[in-house]
């Protein structure tokens, strides 16, 4: 089972994984374009393949390479935290996601997700809402189990209490893309178990299929 990781950051997504699932090997290739992001991944995950480089790019070339594709693109961009603000600096969405998502749906043969924040306009294309992440799939993920943060957690806890909930070992000095804020990367992370639960449910469609 080939399973492509992109845009990985820390990997919490892909932290409950097992590396056999049924007598299956999982391989995992993670592409991460931040180098401390990256080599943070790797001491975590030692077994995995690590691509520093972009992600949206490696897509294109490889994607079919692979029987299982995540992908959680940058999300500032999309946030409704860009509405407001009186720092805020006006900026271009970036609309990678959206390529991403059709070029799945037009070209790629096996399960896909495509992970981020509920958007602050009308998407082009419809999610799912799935704790406080939006999800494109070419499943339905109706039905899968998830786990909630409180209400307002991400935004009041601690660098520290975050790290603890997602159950992630983490350096408050690592930070994302010029951000100056230590929960930046941290906010970006799917809670492991709903990570698992995602993936699962991409592994049973693959095989299911086969």
């Amino acid at each position: 089972m080939k399973i492509l990781n992109l845009y990985s950051g820390l990997g919490g997504n892909r932290a409950l994984l097992p590396g056999v699932i049924d007598g299956d090997p999982v391989e995992v290739t993670a592409v991460e374009l931040d180098h401390a992001i990256a080599n943070y991944y790797m001491e975590n995950f030692p077994g995995d393949v690590m691509v520093i480089g972009d992600a949206h790019d490696y897509l294109l070339h490889h994607f079919d390479k692979y029987d299982i594709i995540w992908s959680s693109p940058p999300c500032q961009s999309h946030s409704r935290m860009t509405a407001g603000g009186r720092n805020r600096k006006p900026r271009y969405r970036d609309f990678g996601l959206y390529e991403e998502i059709d070029f799945l749906q037009r070209y790629f043969n096996g399960a896909w997700v495509v992970e981020n924040v509920v958007p602050a306009y009308k998407p082009m294309f419809e999610y799912k809402l799935l704790g406080r992440h939006a999800y494109w799939s070419s499943l339905d993920l109706s039905g899968v189990d998830f786990i909630e943060s409180p209400r307002g957690f991400s935004n009041e806890a601690s660098a520290a209490e975050l790290a603890d909930w997602l159950g992630i070992k983490y350096d408050y000095n690592i930070y994302y893309n010029g951000n100056n804020c230590q929960k930046q990367v941290l906010r970006n992370c799917v809670h492991p178990r709903n990570g698992l639960a995602v993936f699962m449910a991409l592994v049973d469609s693959v095989r299911g299929s086969s």
